[in-house]
């Protein structure tokens, strides 16, 4: 969320909204209760070895590195919210055929206070911290009006910059982590190297190592999105973020309500920024702490606004004049953009409707039965869709035709007037992907086809509430294979690809798989990313909860 200080956590939808005319609900019974998966763990600091079925290749060296919420209260408070829970950060090691696993909490000052205490000192995204029971009733009065501390609960991605290793959220703080130990180096404040209260946990990389990310700033010159750049190499070893700077400021639409946003597009020379109605109310946040409310409250999805998208050059770091107009959306996970033909091709997992935040809450999440099936089918689908953008639109430019002349792609692109252009999606997908679920945490072979026109991408089906498929998708046939196993929740699918590789899909699909059934084991999957089979898994004898986003760090790097 890249966002205010305190802002720390993913969010996948937002509050109630009208639902009418709207497509994407489901009506389903009998889901499983996924309890477990969303209850505190220990940390396994020392590696255990798994135990493997099948045959993991040789070929595979490096570590999966996961990220996610592991620790959901101290003492006997607890966080309300999925996105609160203290960061446990997992690693699968696979050498030669063989795995090993071990956690680790990160070491954040808010884990760090809260122990101390036992208690919830720091505020989080959906919970408050409560005054300190240790103080008079007229110091817990004034504390009221404090501004909270922002949180480094770095729990929603690893990431890399300048070589280095970080584990991220949406605040302005990173930690940097070692990979193979999982330890805990040096805290990273964002605002101290460039002028933003918090960065995305998606940044994008060109080819040459060189990061890109985005940030909101708060001043007095107002409110801005921010587009930030930061070199691919370290001038010292103790560097972390120098260098970073500011290539372009985008004013909101309204400078008091700017737009949530989990992630951004790029192409080789563009930065697409999509601005939803998902709003920050900047006044209900700054005031939750005196209301007594928490930073989640400031956030609504309002969809009387359309979603608007801008496009600002990498190389001059203006933007381009024309701004492309859609319908209401909800999106939180770009798959890939790319330019053709005077065009940008943009491909995101996007919902019609931005409602459900409270479905996300622990006690939701640990319903059974009715109940549990109920806060399900309340919850929109997110598909994969496309948009195109042409790029060359003036006065001379045709009102009221549609200026996408891609032969490959439905989506339409029409202007209104010289410096706008409304734009409708193409599906990506068919009625079967409807009937699983939806499709989020979308990957692709990033490193040899982000910006670049590709065929395939992956990602979880969404039968449950968490990611109970795993699914690859084609995007020139639109069809779907599909990896599920009852009882078995898969993370987001990481694609490794294979030594000297020289088709898209070779390679294999790595994917950490939980359980809330007590009898059985979590284990690492290896899928054969062109067939989409299973070549192996590796079961270990711990529990792990669902957690959000990883990478694969080789160790060939």
């Amino acid at each position: 969320m890249a966002m205010l200080q305190n802002i720390p956590v993913v969010i996948n939808s937002f509050l109630p909204s009208s639902r009418q005319e709207l497509a994407g609900f489901a009506s389903v019974q009998g889901l499983e209760c996924i309890a477990p998966l969303v209850k505190t763990v220990e940390e396994t600091p020392e590696p255990v070895t798994a135990d493997i079925t099948g045959e993991i290749p040789s070929w595979i060296n490096g570590s999966l590195l996961r990220n996610g919420p592991g620790k959901f209260e101290f003492g006997n408070q607890r966080y309300n919210h999925w996105f609160d829970g203290m960061a446990l950060l997992h690693q699968f090691k696979v050498e030669n055929g063989t795995v090993k696993y071990k956690s680790k909490f990160l070491q954040s000052d808010s884990f760090k206070i809260n122990s101390e205490h036992n208690r919830i000192v720091v505020s989080e995204f959906g919970t408050l911290a409560m005054p300190d029971p240790c103080k008079n009733v007229f110091q817990r009065f004034v504390s009221r009006f404090e501004m909270p501390k922002p949180s480094d609960n770095s729990n929603v991605h690893c990431v890399k910059y300048m070589g280095d290793y970080y584990v991220s959220t949406e605040t302005n703080y990173m930690h940097k982590v070692d990979p193979e130990t999982l330890a805990s180096m040096e805290k990273v404040d964002w605002s101290k190297f460039v002028a933003v209260n918090g960065a995305t946990a998606h940044p994008h990389y060109d080819p040459n190592g060189t990061s890109y990310n985005m940030g909101n700033s708060y001043s007095r010159q107002g409110t801005r999105y921010n587009i930030i750049r930061i070199p691919p190499q370290k001038t010292n070893d103790s560097d972390t973020l120098q260098g970073a700077q500011i290539i372009c400021s985008i004013p909101p639409q309204d400078g008091a309500k700017p737009s949530y946003y989990h992630s951004f597009g790029m192409t080789e020379n563009y930065v697409v920024f999509i601005e939803q109605p998902i709003k920050l109310n900047l006044l209900e946040i700054i005031t939750a702490k005196m209301r007594g409310k928490c930073i989640s409250d400031g956030i609504k999805w309002e969809p009387d606004h359309e979603t608007v998208i801008h496009v600002a050059s990498k190389q001059t770091g203006q933007l381009i004049p024309v701004k492309y107009y859609a319908k209401p959306l909800a999106v939180f996970h770009q798959i890939n953009a790319f330019e053709d033909q005077g065009c940008i091709v943009l491909d995101l997992c996007f919902s019609d409707d931005g409602g459900a935040l409270t479905n996300f809450k622990i006690q939701n999440l640990r319903k059974s039965g009715q109940a549990l099936d109920e806060m399900y089918n309340t919850t929109a689908r997110t598909l994969p869709r496309r948009f195109v953008l042409p790029l060359d639109v003036d006065s001379s430019t045709a009102t009221g035709q549609n200026l996408n002349t891609l032969p490959y792609s439905s989506a339409t692109a029409v202007k209104r007037d010289d410096r706008k252009v409304f734009v409708s999606h193409e599906d990506l997908h068919l009625d079967d992907l409807v009937e699983a679920g939806g499709l989020e945490l979308p990957q692709i072979n990033y490193d040899k086809y982000n910006t670049k026109k590709y065929r395939y991408f992956y990602g979880c089906g969404f039968g449950h509430l968490v990611g109970d498929s795993l699914l690859k998708m084609d995007i020139e046939t639109k069809e779907m294979k599909m990896w599920k196993e009852p009882g078995f929740y898969p993370s987001e699918p990481v694609f490794v690809p294979a030594p000297n590789a020289t088709e898209e899909d070779e390679g294999v699909i790595l994917s950490a798989v939980v359980t809330p059934q007590q009898e059985k084991n979590t284990f690492l999957l290896v899928l054969d990313a062109k067939s989409f089979t299973e070549l192996g898994r590796a079961a270990v004898p711990v529990k792990m909860p669902y957690g959000f986003h990883g990478v694969f760090a080789s160790s060939k790097q």
